[in-house]
């Protein structure tokens, strides 16, 4: 229906690599590239000219710290969409990058560890090398909790020390 309502381009899915996104036990690639497949067809059907951009998946490493069935680290994930011939169905890989604490240009030095998702470039690359396929950003953003007037939940407690200033040059330089 967006297609035919004139979308330029239709990101099909958010992060299917997390039981939030996806139900738990049946996250893989390959179950997201047969939806992918149906949804391009009928995308296309409707509106030839329509971006397809597959789902962003959630940038983790984190898949051994769950209980198996609830993530799966987003290269893994993307391994398994490009097996199963999905991103034939993508004129475009979506991405996200939100859970940067340092400048863009950095490729180490992030305190928590230096998996390559907390680096824009090291994501940027591994995900074009990959796929082959032009990147689109539908996340991309720096978190910092001044002007909340509130602590940030436990879960981001990650983005804490980075200030509005920070964020606003980051994202201009990214």
């Amino acid at each position: 229906g967006l297609a035919r309502l004139g979308a330029d381009a239709i990101e099909v899915w958010n992060e299917p690599n997390i039981s939030r996104e996806w139900p738990a036990g049946q996250i893989s690639g390959a179950n997201y590239a047969a939806m992918l497949g149906s949804a391009y067809a009928a995308i296309k059907g409707s509106s030839p000219g329509t971006m397809v951009i597959s789902a962003a998946p959630a940038p983790t490493g984190g898949e051994l710290a769950f209980a198996p069935g609830q993530v799966r680290n987003d290269n893994a994930w993307l391994q398994e969409l490009i097996d199963a011939g999905g991103i034939q169905y993508a004129d475009c890989i979506g991405v996200h990058y939100n859970e940067g604490i340092v400048p863009p240009s950095y490729t180490s030095g992030d305190p928590r560890d230096d998996y390559y998702t907390r680096y824009l470039g090291s994501m940027i690359n591994l995900y074009h090398g990959m796929t082959q396929k032009p990147l689109c950003f539908t996340e991309l953003g720096y978190l910092s909790p001044e002007g909340y007037g509130a602590a940030l939940a436990e879960n981001f407690l990650w983005g804490s020390q980075t200030t509005v200033a920070q964020q606003a040059a980051w994202l201009a330089e990214a």
